[in-house]
């Protein structure tokens, strides 16, 4: 069964298990949803306080996951998808030594990671867990800077972990384990890969040509691995300052591979092709127009769109997946986390606004718009069925959208 094939499935069960959704590509199927909203916004279902976090929302079967910090301790917390109360809690010792620098919020960062009978969680300091579903109760668990000698990120690890046949993949950043596949059952090594420094970014699988590649976006380079056994199969210069290449790569239907990050990284798009028993790398573009910083962009059809810039103006901008062509930039709009369903946009500004909208040939058409959140609102929000789940640095909220 192929991996599109399986995020379907998913998006028909009205399930959000990872970073990014089903497909991991922030795109969701979008039936039943309504074409605006009344002043207000859309109908609160429920909201409640939550701890410091920008871990976003997994849903599964009636059931929400997500992580926050509570003091000393990170937090994996299961919560009920109809009421928003605890359903289970488990909370483990994280403290932060002088390598970390947490003004910007202490983290959890990383998405929990629903497979199977288990959720596998990551926290800023790089703890790996693994966690029964329904209980909470620990199954295994690794300390990647500890064991396997990973990148210290001074903002905090925020890397979302990724499920693979009967693995678990997750980046590391450390000498000879750049890249780890843990097998879910009981957390044992499958393999280990490579060398490169670790960056904030989420690993993902791609198809090259009818060939399964596993692609991180690490520190100064992208790198395409066999995801069986850890295979280098190419790799790709992109560097940004510190390492901080943060938005997930897009992935396109014509082979087209696109990557952005901001401090001074800028976007490329690479065209990969199996050939000779290999891969073949052609850049097709490279310019510093679009730089995505924390947030994510999504592909629809031939376009790339996303919040472009990091400490000054963010316009949402929108260019041609092959050319890089700057088509338009909306400057309405602030820093925005998004997803796209039934053919718009549900958009969260980083100052608490949701936004319904849809791409236009100039800019964006504004349907519907309400402010449901404070400040530094910058999780990614999670879309199930109607419900949509977004959470703030201290609030976890569920609105319906039919």
């Amino acid at each position: 069964m192929t991996i599109s094939v399986v995020a379907s499935m998913m998006m028909l069960l009205g399930q959000w298990p990872q970073w990014g959704g089903p497909g991991r590509d922030f795109h969701a199927d979008g039936k039943g949803l309504a074409e605006t909203w009344p002043a207000a916004g859309p109908r609160k279902l429920w909201s409640r306080p939550l701890g410091e976090g920008y871990s976003s929302i997994a849903v599964d079967a009636g059931a929400l996951f997500t992580m926050y910090r509570r003091g000393g301790q990170e937090v994996v917390v299961c919560l009920d998808a109809d009421t928003g109360a605890t359903r289970w809690e488990f909370a483990y010792d994280a403290p932060f030594t002088d390598a970390y620098e947490m003004r910007e919020g202490p983290g959890p960062h990383a998405t929990p990671l629903v497979a199977g009978n288990l959720v596998f969680t990551a926290g800023a300091t790089a703890k790996l867990h693994a966690l029964e579903k329904r209980t909470g109760r620990r199954v295994w668990s690794h300390d990647l800077i500890a064991e396997f000698g990973g990148t210290i990120r001074p903002r905090g690890y925020s890397s979302s972990p990724l499920a693979w046949k009967d693995t678990i993949l997750v980046m590391a950043g450390g000498a000879g384990n750049a890249v780890l596949a843990f097998r879910q059952k009981d957390g044992s090594v499958a393999w280990k890969s490579q060398s490169f420094r670790n960056s904030p970014s989420s690993p993902m699988i791609i198809r090259v040509d009818g060939q399964d590649q596993l692609v991180a976006f690490l520190y100064g380079e992208i790198v395409g691995l066999n995801p069986d056994h850890g295979e280098l199969l190419w790799q790709h210069a992109h560097p940004s300052e510190f390492g901080l290449n943060i938005s997930t790569p897009i992935w396109g239907p014509d082979n087209v591979l696109f990557i952005s990050s901001a401090y001074g990284g800028g976007a490329r798009g690479l065209e990969l092709r199996r050939q000779g028993g290999g891969t073949v790398i052609k850049e097709l573009w490279a310019h510093r127009a679009m730089r995505i910083h924390f947030g994510n962009a999504i592909r629809v059809g031939d376009h790339i769109y996303g919040s472009s810039g990091d400490f000054g103006p963010t316009p949402f901008t929108c260019l041609e997946a092959r050319t890089g062509k700057i088509l338009w930039r909306d400057r309405a709009l602030n820093k925005t986390s998004f997803l796209y369903a039934g053919g718009r946009f549900l958009m969260v500004e980083e100052d608490g606004d949701l936004i319904l909208a849809s791409p236009g040939e100039s800019g964006l058409r504004i349907h519907a718009r309400a402010p449901l959140l404070a400040g530094n609102a910058w999780t990614g929000p999670a879309l199930a069925g109607t419900r949509l789940y977004l959470r703030d640095r201290k609030v976890i909220l569920a609105v319906d959208l039919q």
